[in-house]
């Protein structure tokens, strides 16, 4: 078995977020990773939307990044800490919109490990030097410098190495022009290593070290090493740089448990305690620790000023200023800002938006509404808490929590991470099936329904009098251009809406409001077939009996047809007119100097009936389109000459599967040609509801390299319209499709939209770039924004962290399970509130009643939990009913099982477990609660529950009764009138049953730690038997039965897995009818007596929380979907045959050496980060083909004895066939 791996969604967790002016702009972007992956991220400063300007995959785990600029430079570059081995310097091409390699250089092994170093980058400010860290032991530092072209350069790594140091930050001071300096804290474990009573490791300090780079001496020694914290047991967690030089006193803010300090050399310590939220329920004795921060410089009174933005564990922002004077610092304020999601990474732009990078749910931007300064917030200040000697505990000192006053939410990106289950079906019953996912953490997690298409934003819905046939827009005047300086004025916005009906045509004039108009010159009493601007200021209509030539100052010239002809079709540019007549008549127009419209002197009468028109847009210093695209009856599509010497001569002509229903012309900006301009494509509609993508040769005129797509049931019509300033083509059939280009990519997306039945470009001063439709008597506006982006989402709300879901097929409903640790539960919640009432404590209603989403959940101490079972409506995305679970009950599994004893009646099982603590894993008791649904599944019903001496992991239902993994027993449940029945089981699973999949009498059973085991179930006896297992010990996320003998899985570190029982085990078990031969057969190796056979194997990248078995486009073949933890969705899609096997092994091999991973890793090495990849093709790593330069593509393939069309067309085709 050969499988070809695809990413559908890239993974949206983010793990860090830098900074810069990349592009060399004054423009700030913002660089981040998400993981394996660079994206370069540029907020609109007026709007404040987030556009995704470059994605790039570097197929290596992005550990840190840092930007840094040169002394005296416009641009910055990008460092990045990777598991290569290897630093790498980026720099953003803004021209060829790419990440550059500028230097690569190689310090030590590949992999995450602990001394080797990629954890940790600092930069100094001046752009002068890095540090690059491991976690320990090991530090490198490199100079950086111009050459004589100005060019970067980098020099040998200096060594800043320091033997039985464990590192925990780093971060370059700003000294000015001195020394370079990195901060570092670290501890020292020698002592405690080598004490056997423990009493070393209980002193163990945390130290403060400034490593000094001596530029004269190209030599790092150390400077300074302190204490971080007189309060040796505190944790410290993070430093952030104080501007140093002629814009602060530089040193460090160093980020301690409870409290924030100010250290630098020679300068006394300032110590100020972070503000906690007055919670009665808050734990005081709980440390409170700050996970992310940001430092902002700006310009006040033409003085230079700066502030910290600090964010704490609770997501709380406490802005941190210091007083100085003369280069020290007197005192340091800390009061509280707003509270924003727990964030991995803050940035703060000029343009006053504050970026933040969930660390899980969706990332948001904010703008600035105020900087804090309001009096009526609290604020402490260091010199309040100066004691004589500096050493002891400082006080807790609280604050009220309130909504966002500072920061007013501007943008989200949408972000499934953390996604903990997720299921493919088609509830809605459309072409593609949903994929339903449960994703988030706490109160911030979400049910989603996934479907394939692209977010369509609705402006606009208005009635019209009638059913209309078609929907033009025009503007006035044509776009101008100016030669000195040359550049477009293309902000000339739609004047008028043009409907035609069926013996009508209505124009609407835009403006503030949209509102009918009958001075403009066309004719009202007929349908139209066209609407176009000519020339510089005219327009033209043209109608079944001929053509209106309006110009400017509203005079009307009129063509008339011929006798007895009337006009099917036309097409039209700002420059030419074509028609067609009754009986295959061309007739052609061309507009002269004059701004007169001329006909040509000879018409084309073609063999059959003409279906379809189309002309490409007048290109750039032309006079006109050299091509006409003419689609016929006879099932062809012929391209006919425009040039004055061999004027409407045929050039080439394509037969198709079907009638011609509509044709485009235009040139879309990917990377099949020279990048500077595009590729010129044909793009064919068919009455069968097929589009085809065709190449038009500019120069010949000939047709090839066609794509074919089937998008609905409906003959198709195709429009051409403009996409953040690129083109696009909108194809319609039972669902519109949208045709663009991101990234030098084209795409074929459908639209999550109704269905329409025409439509045009839109522009007006609201709607920059948007699409007027007509779907059925109503007129549409709509706009399309978030390109390249597979999925569109809706979401609903939950209120603890979703484990699994199930789902009802009567009902159409889903049961969900959430569960949360160290939370309240409602009643718990009260129970406490009410004894600290009894205690004396003023219980405020505000702090008490906030928002969970917006300020988590309070936290209570371990071994706490609160859960609930959901039952809702996935269509309308509504909770029907919620039970809540008391008694420090928490669920953790979830089946519906239909019962014989009950004649197959559908039951909710829920397994739960009391006072768990997860580690080590105990609890007082295991139950499985027994649901029945109740008014047509729209409410549940509690028949009984059942104690068990574990925590029910795994439920499945086998053979109308359940089948569950209580612990390391597996065993069969029947359904009695107060409890559960046990029939059966078995103890052979080593340690804990976490998934459970069966056909037959066949049961596969997944171990947390053991991998899969392969049972059977004998009537006779009533006995399970184990009768295979793994070779290989893997830590089971997911699993999936992909027929009798083969299992898929996938484990904690990020493996991707298939396993097949032998084809002579299995029918010897099967033929097997006591099982006695496997229940005396001798275990192998103290275990199974029989082993699976190992058939694939993957390294993902992320953690797989679900795998199933689907078919995604209707009339595709059955593939592997997986989820992962960090958000991305992906498939495994088997190959059919052997010659498309050793293609693209070949492919791949040839992309290995010619496009290697940007980070600097082996990608052969990293697809086989645990075990040697097997049997498995990377498709992403085959996709990057089609961005090569030419080049190489074209030397690729030739080695494939192919043509580059036939190779992006087979890379093409193993997507569009069996996944998006």
């Amino acid at each position: 078995m050969f499988l070809y791996n695809l990413t559908l969604n890239p993974a949206t967790a983010i793990n860090q977020a830098i900074i810069g002016n990349f592009s060399g702009t004054k423009i700030q972007e913002i660089i981040v990773a998400r993981h394996t992956r660079l994206e370069l991220l540029r907020p609109e400063a007026t709007t404040g939307k987030v556009h995704i300007v470059l994605a790039q995959e570097t197929f290596g785990i992005v550990r840190s990044l840092s930007p840094f600029r040169l002394t005296g430079g416009s641009k910055d570059y990008v460092v990045v800490g990777s598991d290569s081995g290897r630093i790498v310097i980026l720099e953003y091409n803004p021209a060829k919109n790419t990440f550059d390699k500028v230097h690569q250089e190689t310090y030590g092994k590949s992999g995450v490990r602990r001394i080797v170093p990629g954890q940790y980058l600092a930069t100094d400010p001046k752009g002068r030097a890095v540090m690059i860290g491991a976690v320990e032991k090991q530090k490198l530092v490199y100079i950086l410098n111009r050459d004589s072209a100005a060019r970067l350069t980098i020099s040998s790594p200096l060594e800043a190495h320091k033997s039985h140091t464990l590192v925990h930050s780093c971060v370059g001071l700003d000294v000015g022009f001195e020394n370079p300096v990195f901060a570092c804290l670290e501890v020292d474990y020698s002592e405690a290593d080598n004490d056997a009573t423990g009493e070393g490791f209980q002193n163990t300090e945390k130290m403060l070290t400034y490593y000094e780079l001596d530029l004269g001496l190209n030599h790092v020694h150390i400077s300074l090493n302190h204490p971080a914290s007189q309060i040796s047991h505190k944790t410290t967690t993070a430093k952030n740089s104080v501007p140093g030089g002629t814009d602060g006193p530089s040193g460090v803010l160093v980020c301690t448990e409870n409290f924030i300090s100010y250290r630098h050399q020679d300068a006394p310590e300032y110590r100020v305690p972070i503000p906690r939220r007055a919670q009665p329920l808050e734990d005081a004795s709980r440390g409170l620790l700050i996970c992310s921060g940001v430092v902002h410089k700006m310009k006040v009174h033409k003085q230079q000023q700066f502030f910290f933005l600090l964010q704490s564990e609770e997501g709380d922002i406490y802005k941190v200023t210091m007083e100085h004077r003369d280069g020290k610092v007197k005192a340091i304020t800390i009061k509280y800002f707003d509270t924003v999601p727990v964030s991995a990474g803050l940035c703060i732009l000029k343009s006053g938006f504050l970026f933040v990078a969930s660390e899980f749910g969706n990332h948001l931007l904010y703008s600035f509404e105020h900087l804090g300064d309001d009096p009526e917030d609290p604020e402490y200040n260091s010199s309040d808490f100066m004691q004589e000697d500096g050493d002891g505990e400082l006080p807790l000192v609280y604050f009220k929590p309130r909504p966002l006053k500072n920061l007013a939410a501007v943008d989200e990106l949408e972000s499934l991470s953390p996604l903990m289950d997720s299921k493919i079906v088609n509830l809605t019953e459309e072409d593609t099936p949903q994929i339903y996912a449960l994703s988030g953490r706490g109160a911030r997690s979400t049910f989603r329904v996934l479907k394939h298409g692209l977010q369509v934003t609705e402006l606009a819905v208005s009635d019209l009098p009638g059913n209309p046939s078609a929907v033009w827009t025009t503007k006035l005047k044509a776009d101008v251009r100016f030669t000195p300086p040359s550049f477009w004025l293309s902000d000339i916005n739609d004047a008028y809406i043009v409907v035609s009906f069926a013996n009508a045509t209505l124009v609407l004039s835009i403006g503030e409001t949209v509102e009918e108009v009958s001075d403009t010159g066309f004719l009202g009493s007929t349908p139209t077939l066209g609407v176009e601007q000519l020339g510089d200021d005219a327009l033209i209509q043209i109608y079944p009996q001929g053509i209106r030539h309006i110009r400017a100052d509203r005079r009307v010239n009129e063509w008339k047809t011929p006798g007895g002809k009337t006009v099917v079709h036309a097409a039209t540019n700002h420059r030419q007119v074509v028609i067609a007549l009754t009986g295959g008549e061309l007739v052609y127009f061309e507009l002269d100097n004059a701004g007169q419209l001329n006909e040509h002197q000879e018409r084309k009468e073609m063999n059959a009936g003409v279906t379809a028109l189309s002309l490409g847009d007048v290109p750039e210093g032309r006079q006109r389109s050299r091509f006409l695209a003419v689609g016929c009856d006879d099932d062809t599509v012929r391209v006919l000459s425009l040039d004055p010497d061999s004027c409407l001569e045929s050039l080439s002509m394509q037969a198709v599967q079907g009638a011609p229903s509509s044709l485009c012309i235009v040139e879309m900006m990917d990377s099949g040609a020279d990048r500077s301009h595009g590729t010129q494509y044909l793009n064919i509609g068919l009455t069968n509801g097929v589009l085809l993508r065709t190449v038009l040769d500019e120069v010949t005129g000939q047709l090839s390299d066609t794509r074919t797509r089937f998008i609905g049931s409906k003959a198709v019509k195709l429009f051409k319209v403009k996409v953040q300033g690129n083109k696009a083509v909108l194809a319609l059939s039972t669902r519109p499709w949208l045709s663009y280009t991101v990234q030098a990519r084209l795409y074929l997306t459908p639209l999550s939209y109704d269905m329409v039945e025409y439509g045009s470009g839109f522009k007006s001063e609201q709607v920059p770039e948007g699409v007027v439709a007509i779907a059925g008597s109503t007129l549409r506006i709509f706009i399309v924004e978030k390109l390249g982006i597979v999925f569109n989402q809706a979401s609903m709300p939950l209120r603890y962290t979703p484990r699994h879901f199930a789902l009802h097929q009567q009902s159409k409903n889903f049961v969900l399970i959430e569960s949360e640790h160290n939370a309240f539960s409602p009643v718990a919640k009260q129970k406490a509130y009410e004894a600290k009432a009894e205690e004396g404590f003023e219980i405020d209603e505000d702090i008490v009643n906030l928002p969970e989403e917006t300020f988590g959940l309070i936290r209570a101490e371990p071994g706490k939990w609160a859960s609930l079972i959901r039952l809702l409506n996935p269509l309308t995305l509504e909770t029907l009913q919620t039970i809540e679970l008391e008694e420090n009950e928490a669920a953790f599994s979830i089946a519906i099982v239909s019962f014989l004893a009950q004649q197959n009646e559908p039951f909710l099982v829920v397994g739960t477990g009391k006072d768990v603590n997860l580690a080590p894993r105990t609890c007082s008791a295991g139950f499985i609660h027994v649901y029945r649904f109740v008014e047509e599944g729209t409410k549940l019903e509690l028949y009984h529950k059942t104690q068990v001496d574990d925590v029910p992991l795994a439920l499945l239902g086998f053979q109308g009764r359940l089948l569950a993994g209580v612990g390391k027993a597996l065993r069969i449940y029947d359904l009695g009138k107060r409890k559960l029945l046990r029939k059966c089981e078995s103890k052979s699973v080593p340690n804990c049953i976490v998934s459970l999949h069966t056909q037959g009498d066949r049961i596969v059973i997944g171990d947390i730690q053991e991998s899969v085991h392969y049972a059977t179930y004998k009537h006779r006896d009533n006995r399970i038997l184990v009768f295979a297992d793994d070779t290989q010990p893997r830590w089971l996320t997911t699993s999936i039965m992909v027929d009798y003998d083969t299992v898929a899985g996938g484990d904690k570190f990020g493996n991707f897995f298939i396993d097949r029982l032998p084809s002579a085990t299995s029918e010897e078990v099967d033929e097997d009818p006591t099982g006695n031969r496997i229940l005396y057969e001798k275990g192998y190796l103290q275990g199974a007596p029989h082993r699976v056979q190992y058939i694939s194997h993957y390294y993902v990248g992320d953690i797989m929380t679900s795998l199933h078995r689907s078919t995604l486009v209707s009339g595709g073949r059955e593939i592997l979907v997986y989820t992962t933890f960090l958000g991305s969705i992906g498939v495994f899609i088997p190959f059919i045959t052997k010659e498309d096997v050793d293609f693209f092994q070949t492919l791949e091999m040839h992309m290995r050496s010619e496009a290697p991973p940007l980070t600097g890793r082996d990608h052969l090495s990293y697809r086989s980060y645990y075990t040697p990849v097997k049997s498995v093709v990377d498709g992403d790593l085959c996709e990057g083909y089609v961005l090569l330069p030419a080049e190489k593509k074209r030397m690729i393939a030739e080695e494939l004895d192919r043509t580059v069309q036939e190779v992006t067309k087979k890379i093409e085709d193993m997507r569009v066939r069996a996944a998006f």
